[in-house]
C-alpha cells in the first residue's frame, strides 16, 4: 500500500515508518520539521508542513492508499492549560483532513487516540474497549471525539477507521526534558547522575509498551480489514516507584528521588486488557519491561 504518516518524524511515528517499510509498503511523511535523532531514509517521501494546512495536507493525500494519524500538537500535562488551542489545533485540524480524505476517496485511517487519558480513573483494571470514557484532561477529551468524528464519517460516508489506545510508550527516539515520557525523561537524569523528580507518592501505576511493539501493532492492524477500537498495552500495571526500583538494577547504582505534589491531569490507575488486538491481529508485546529499558538506555548512551 502507499501510506501517509501523519507526525512520521516524531517519536512513535518514526518506528511506524520503520515497520512499514519492513513490511514492503511504500510511506510518504508529512511533519512540521525533520526527524531529531536521524537522517532522512532514502526509501520514504518527506513532506515539510503544518496540520493546519489544508492545501499542504491535500497534496500530501493524493495518490495514498491509506493514512496513519499520529499528530497530536498536546501533552495530558499541557492540554488544559489552553483547552480552545487544543480543539483548533488537534480537533479541528483532524475534521479538516477527514473532509480532504472524502473529497479524494481515501478510506483507511489509523488514528491513535490514548489508553489512559481517554478512560480516565477507571471504577476497575485492566480496563477494556468498552469500559466508560471520563477523560480528566483536555487531551483526552479530544482524542474521545475525534473517535467519535470517525465512526460518524463510517457510518455516513463509508470511512474505515481503527482506533488504537495505547499505553505509554518508550523506548529509542524518545524526547527526554520532561515534557512526556516517564521512562525517558528519569533514565536520562538517571545517567546524567540528577535528580529524579516524581509528581505525587510514586503509586501512580500505569502500563508501558515498547514503542517497536506498538509500532508493529500499528501496521498489522492497518494491514487488516478490522473497523473499530482496540487497546495497545502490554496487559501489565506498574508504579513509578516499581520503574525507579528498575532504573536503580539496570544502571546498578542508587538514584536520588525528590517526590513533589501531585497532578489533577494524572490518572492514578490504568492497566490495559489487550486481549481484543491479540486474538484480531495475532499480536502481542515481545519486549519486556527490563528488556525495554535496557535498549533505550543503549540508545541514550549511544547519543
Amino acid at each position: 500500500m502507499n501510506i501517509l504518516v501523519l507526525g512520521g518524524n516524531g517519536f512513535i511515528g518514526s518506528h511506524v515508518v520503520d515497520s512499514l517499510l519492513e513490511r514492503g509498503h511504500k510511506v510518504r511523511v508529512f511533519d512540521r520539521s525533520p526527524e531529531h535523532y536521524r537522517a532522512p531514509l532514502s526509501q520514504v517521501e518527506y513532506r515539510q508542513g503544518h496540520f493546519d494546512d489544508t492545501f499542504q495536507l491535500a497534496e500530501a493525500l493524493h495518490g495514498v492508499d491509506a493514512v496513519c494519524h499520529l499528530i497530536s500538537t498536546t501533552v495530558p500535562s499541557t492540554s488544559n492549560l489552553d483547552v480552545v488551542k487544543d480543539v483548533q489545533s488537534n480537533l479541528v485540524n483532524t475534521l479538516y483532513l477527514l473532509e480532504q480524505m472524502r473529497k479524494k476517496n481515501v478510506y483507511r485511517i489509523l488514528y491513535l487516540s490514548s489508553g489512559g487519558a481517554a478512560y480516565g480513573n477507571a471504577n476497575s483494571t485492566p480496563v477494556r474497549e468498552g469500559d466508560p470514557l471520563n477523560p480528566i484532561s483536555s487531551y483526552g477529551v479530544v482524542k474521545v471525539t475525534i473517535e467519535k468524528y470517525l465512526f460518524m464519517y463510517q457510518q455516513l460516508y463509508g470511512l474505515q477507521p481503527i482506533v488504537l489506545r495505547p499505553s505509554n510508550p518508550y523506548g529509542p527516539r524518545q524526547g527526554h526534558v520532561g515534557v512526556q515520557g516517564l521512562i525517558g525523561t528519569l533514565l536520562a537524569k538517571a545517567l546524567a547522575g540528577e535528580m529524579l523528580e516524581i509528581w505525587g507518592d510514586g503509586s501512580v501505576v500505569r502500563d508501558y509498551i515498547y514503542v517497536a511493539d506498538l509500532a508493529s501493532l500499528c501496521v498489522k492492524s492497518l494491514e487488516s480489514d478490522a473497523c473499530g477500537v482496540f487497546n495497545a498495552g502490554s496487559g501489565i500495571g506498574h508504579s513509578i516507584n516499581d520503574i525507579v526500583s528498575i532504573l536503580q538494577e539496570v544502571i546498578n547504582k542508587p538514584l536520588q528521588v525528590k517526590y513533589s505534589e501531585g497532578r489533577d491531569c494524572d490518572v492514578k490507575k490504568i492497566i490495559l486488557d489487550i486481549t481484543r488486538a491479540m486474538h484480531q491481529f495475532d499480536w502481542q508485546p515481545s519486549v519486556s519491561l527490563h528488556d525495554g529499558i535496557r535498549n533505550h538506555m543503549a540508545w541514550l548512551r549511544s547519543q
